[in-house]
């Protein structure tokens, strides 16, 4: 499912274009940004050291609320990262989009994948090791090797979208056929 999931990756990942533009646009004027497009973080807790861009943590404005301004803030230790909430963004919209299609068939892993592949802070920079579990090491290890797959993997060739037509498309209709709801 390795393939799927990077196919999917680069997919939504064009998406990221519509939410930049929608999130200059959102009131006309710029406006406030309800989303992001770029590395994912969990909301609700301190911003880590570890973003990239930190030294822009403070212009959050969860940062001067001092509740989410904490290493744990909303959490508790080891609660686990699937009961945290991430930033919204294209992973985000993705993962949400397969979760709720009735007939996905990814497994749990395709789908931790597409939630966190973004979240560099923590795969590649430790963060957030105190809201992990025991699945979430796991799910880490799977995480780490995805990125084989993943950013440093795109390039300036242009493929040839009729002859992967038929891979792309078997891949989808055995893990997730029928209309998905965007």
């Amino acid at each position: 499912f390795f393939v799927l999931v990077s196919f999917l990756s680069h997919f939504h990942s064009s998406r990221s274009l519509l939410t930049s533009i929608s999130l200059h646009f959102q009131d006309g004027n710029g406006g406030d940004q309800w989303g992001l497009a770029g590395d994912t973080f969990l909301v609700g807790c301190q911003l880590p050291n570890e973003l990239i861009y930190s030294e822009f943590n403070k212009l959050n404005p969860d940062m001067s609320n001092p509740k989410l301004n904490t290493e744990f803030g909303i959490y508790s230790p080891q609660c686990g990262l699937h009961n945290t909430h991430c930033a919204f963004g294209h992973d985000e919209y993705m993962y949400m989009v397969l979760k709720n299609h009735p007939e996905n068939k990814l497994p749990d892993s395709a789908l931790d994948i597409i939630r966190f592949h973004s979240m560099y802070c923590w795969h590649n920079k430790g963060a957030y090791k105190h809201l992990m579990t025991d699945a979430d090491h796991h799910m880490l290890e799977v995480v780490q090797r995805f990125q084989k797959y993943d950013l440093y993997t795109k390039h300036g060739t242009v493929p040839d979208v009729e002859a992967l037509k038929g891979y792309y498309q078997t891949l989808i209709n055995k893990y997730i056929p029928g209309k998905l709801k965007w």
